[in-house]
């Protein structure tokens, strides 16, 4: 059952090598393959190459098919090769000679890459969504705990005072820089390949542009080469895109595990949100965030991943590009599961809001109490010998009333501004 059948068999170790797990993958994909198949009917009975009538047959058939999918009633059997060689045969076990029509002006190359397509839009728009779902969290959390002090650290050394506010609407901000990423990618995908068959199009008359509105797509991939080399630089472009909201994470769920730690001992999370130990009774484990962090740099070396598969291709196409479906499915559905459950249990972080209480925190407050010798008349390098001097010699005595006012700082967090940003993504 293959759509390059010409009457002759392939061993099945090569049958085996060749297929992988691309039925499996396919699972995901099928209903999008549904979707072009459904334009393309309609196009071809559009200029002519099928009639109405099976045009119309075809795209009934092919909406009982999504509608298995639906309900996860489709399969892809050992007998198929894929999802392609699966549909198409459902169609002519159905419409009979109809079925078999529906190949007319397409290649399984030009199918592979719109239903791909087809699958990154939704799939970028969904994380779109998921990441301004923990962006508002985010800023609501910022807003909340904006006046609670949190120590800053460079080299993991106690540097100058912070605060949740601070720490908050940070990884909020920087994940609008993801989303630049990710709309990027968004635009690569929305380009519609759908046409340039085995990648040097076709001799019959199709209406690519009539395929291109149906299928929602911004535009064309015009030339059918360019098409072409798209495979697998789409997945490339939304490797990228979620590898840098998948770094925020991982910066993140690092911070949270630090700071969960009874050396910091800055948040804390209910009981049903941590693990234990098997042998340490005393045990709060943050492992749903050690997880998120290594799911995300998981998916930060992923477009090194497609890079690799893909590096010094000529141009056409070569089989090496079936193998970057089996890198960028996963990656997606790991960016998802981290999405959604950073923003679970965001929603249960408790502060600790006594944090500075504590006398080791005192240097904190070196530079602020430093800037007020400069504000009295000092010039800076000498106030900071002074300071220096003080805190050798156990004579420092912090102030602790900083005042810090600029756009951005612990003081004026700019929490409006940092929403318009995001508004304007939307």
């Amino acid at each position: 059952m293959k759509l390059w059948d010409k009457g002759f068999s392939t061993d099945k170790k090569i049958d085996h090598f060749t297929v992988g797990n691309d039925r499996e993958l396919d699972l995901v994909l099928a209903k999008y393959d549904v979707i072009a198949s459904k334009a393309h009917a309609k196009m071809l009975g559009k200029v002519g190459l099928l009639s109405e009538e099976e045009a119309k047959d075809l795209v009934k058939a092919l909406d009982e098919i999504a509608k298995d999918i639906d309900k996860g009633k489709f399969t892809i059997e050992d007998d198929f090769e894929d999802m392609h060689s699966k549909i198409e045969f459902m169609l002519t076990e159905k419409l009979g000679d109809t079925g078999k029509k529906i190949h007319s002006a397409r290649s399984r190359n030009d199918q592979v890459l719109v239903a791909m397509q087809l699958f990154l839009k939704d799939e970028l728009s969904e994380i779109k969504s998921q990441v301004k779902t923990l962006f508002d969290l985010l800023m609501k959390l910022a807003e909340k705990h904006k006046n609670v002090l949190l120590p800053g650290y460079t080299h993991l050394q106690i540097a100058m005072p912070s605060s949740f506010g601070l720490w908050f609407s940070a990884y909020a901000e920087s994940l609008v820089d993801d989303l630049y990423f990710v709309q990027a990618a968004h635009k690569v995908a929305d380009q519609n390949p759908l046409g340039s068959a085995a990648g040097y199009g076709s001799s019959f008359p199709i209406d690519r542009s009539f395929t291109t509105e149906e299928m929602e797509f911004a535009t064309q991939k015009y030339n059918v080469v360019a098409a072409q080399m798209g495979r697998g630089k789409v997945e490339k472009a939304t490797a990228f895109g979620i590898s840098s909201v998948a770094a925020t994470l991982s910066k993140m769920a690092m911070d949270i595990c630090l700071y969960m730690s009874q050396n910091f001992d800055f948040i804390s999370f209910p009981n049903e949100l941590t693990t234990g130990s098997s042998i340490m009774p005393h045990k709060k484990n943050p492992d749903v965030f050690e997880l998120i962090r290594g799911k995300c740099n998981k998916i930060q070396a992923v477009p090194n991943q497609l890079i690799m598969i893909m590096n010094n291709l000529p141009s056409g196409y070569h089989r090496d590009l079936q193998l970057v479906k089996e890198v960028i499915v996963p990656a997606l559905q790991d960016m998802h599961a981290c999405l959604e459950i950073m923003t679970f249990s965001l929603k249960e972080i408790k502060i600790n809001k006594n944090i500075l209480e504590d006398p080791k925190y005192d240097y904190l407050f070196s530079v602020d109490t430093l800037n007020e010798l400069v504000k009295s008349g000092m010039p800076f390098r000498d106030a900071y010998k002074t300071m220096g001097k003080a805190i050798e010699n156990g004579n420092f005595k912090p102030k602790r009333d900083i005042e810090h006012t600029h756009e951005g700082s612990l003081g004026n967090l700019c929490l409006e501004q940092i929403k318009e940003k995001m508004e304007e993504l939307f």
